[in-house]
């Protein structure tokens, strides 16, 4: 476990693509929805590590615009399984003033789904702890049509004018415009792909994949990426002797 003499060096916004609970099944001789089950444990375990560290948002990747393609009967049980535990996790969310919030394109999920995510959102609205993102649905590249569609609409509505557009501001389009810019990217399962994740807000990320499955990535395993990316020398442009 990190010492509290070392949150100065932890990460502001750590985002993870959670991979690798089917085949943690799998090897387990399991249904893929048993490993979907553990990987929530996991998830709802780290994000609680989160809060205790001092990290003030993370992005957890729930469920991609991809995802539709998996059978019928794995996206069925998610969809129940997000809109369940979204309800069962609100009151201690909001007894820690955790502030949640689904990120993607909300409108395309099953009609329960919607209905929990606006509870949880609204209960933790006014919250000042740790921003949890949820990534339901979401695709970057659908997040980033959006916000330049968003933008083009604030033009022609006179809001802002189209030479002011710079990356700050773009930003401000962006669903995860209240929050820090990543830090950290943690993908598991030995994968080494973004998958359409973020793609605007890691562009200065430190890049974080391990061979552990999903419901394998303890907070202990946690530490050790947070340990990793504390050693990482983060230049953004510059030379090492700049920073010094």
């Amino acid at each position: 476990m990190l010492l509290s003499s070392n949150l100065k060096k932890i990460p502001r916004h750590i985002a993870i693509v959670m991979d690798g609970n089917g085949r943690w099944a799998k090897k387990r001789l399991l249904p893929r929805a048993m490993g979907h089950k553990a990987g929530y444990s996991q998830a709802r375990a780290l994000v609680r590590h989160c809060g205790d560290l001092g990290v003030e948002a993370v992005t957890l990747y729930t469920f991609s615009t991809e995802n539709w393609k998996r059978p019928e009967d794995e996206v069925s049980f998610l969809m129940g399984m997000y809109a369940k535990s979204l309800r069962a996790e609100a009151p201690e969310l909001h007894q820690n003033n955790v502030q949640v919030k689904i990120i993607g394109d909300i409108l395309g999920l099953p009609e329960d789904l919607q209905k929990a995510s606006q509870e949880v959102e609204q209960l933790t609205q006014a919250n000042t702890g740790l921003k949890l993102r949820l990534a339901l649905n979401y695709g970057s590249r659908w997040e980033i049509t959006q916000a330049a569609k968003n933008f083009a609409q604030d033009v022609l509505l006179g809001h802002i004018q189209i030479q002011d557009l710079t990356e700050n501001n773009f930003k401000n389009y962006l669903q995860t415009h209240d929050c820090p810019e990543v830090d950290l990217l943690i993908r598991t399962s030995g994968v080494i792909r973004i998958s359409n994740y973020l793609l605007f807000q890691i562009a200065y990320a430190e890049l974080y994949f391990t061979d552990i499955l999903f419901p394998d990535f303890s907070p202990d395993k946690l530490d050790q990426a947070i340990i990793w990316f504390s050693q990482q020398e983060r230049r953004f442009g510059q030379i090492s002797e700049q920073l010094k």
